[in-house]
């Protein structure tokens, strides 16, 4: 408990610092591209448009049934998950090698390493909200207006950037001290792209396999977007029972991320 409540309070004492350095961070990795940060956006578009004509040809391109019992055409269904998940996906992967990645750098200033996960996820976090903004412009263009149950997305962004964090702070402390931890995530990330309901509904499966792939607190966060977006419930609500589940994942994976990234990180510059 003690180490989490250093690793919280080191995050809120330079908070500043986070976000000035995520921007930095930002500019710094589309610098020598032409399009510059315009490729953030671009790639997920692309990628959503494959997803779209591989999976929606497989559906022939049938419309989406929400808990509500409307309908949407299979398409915004699928970039209301992308979305997300590319935020996950990019964060949690470049997370678990920030400080790997900035052990020189690290030996040289003094702030906590702690934050250095934090610095990654924020410049992926402002790529997501700019997908945000472009997302709901194409919803209303197709007639897909926001509703007071839009509201809850301001939660779910919140409870991503938890999640994230409590992963990429276990993640990036393993990949510091064995370097092949970041490529057995990353290989089981593109693995969990099939095994969450992002281009496919869970609910064709048969009992108990939607129970078990319920364990995945992705699918919370999905599902949390999808009800948004869309404006069907209340999700965290409605599923109360799930969001204790989500935030006892997101607590237990925190408390165990601090304990070991306090007990390693005066260790990590000996990994240089």
């Amino acid at each position: 408990m003690k180490s989490a409540i250093k690793v919280i309070s080191e995050q809120i004492k330079h908070f500043y610092l986070i976000r000035r350095l995520s921007l930095y961070e930002l500019k710094g990795k589309n610098k020598s591209n032409y399009l510059g940060m315009s490729w953030e956006v671009i790639n997920p578009l692309i990628q959503i448009l494959i997803y779209w004509f591989v999976f929606g040809s497989i559906r022939q391109r049938t419309n989406v049934e929400l808990s509500d019992g409307s309908e949407v055409l299979f398409i915004y269904w699928l970039i209301a998950g992308f979305i997300l998940w590319n935020f996950f996906y990019q964060s949690t992967i470049q997370g678990s090698k920030s400080i790997y990645s900035r052990l020189l750098m690290l030996s040289k200033m003094n702030f906590p390493m702690s934050v250095i996960p934090n610095i990654v996820i924020f410049s992926q976090l402002y790529i997501h909200l700019v997908m945000l903004g472009i997302m709901i412009l194409i919803f209303i263009i197709a007639g897909i207006y926001p509703t007071v149950y839009f509201l809850q997305l301001f939660y779910f962004v919140f409870a991503s950037l938890c999640l994230i964090f409590a992963i990429s702070l276990i993640t990036s402390t393993l990949s510091t001290i064995i370097r092949d931890v970041h490529m057995f995530l990353n290989a089981t990330l593109r693995m969990l792209l099939y095994l969450s309901p992002i281009l496919w509904q869970i609910t064709i499966l048969n009992d108990p396999l939607p129970t078990i792939l319920k364990l995945n607190p992705l699918y919370y966060l999905i599902e949390g977007y999808r009800a948004a977006l869309f404006g069907t419930e209340w999700y965290f609500i409605t599923n109360w029972e799930y969001t204790l589940y989500f935030w006892g994942c997101v607590v237990l994976l925190f408390l165990f991320g601090s304990l070991i990234h306090i007990k390693f990180r005066r260790h990590f510059i000996d990994y240089l």
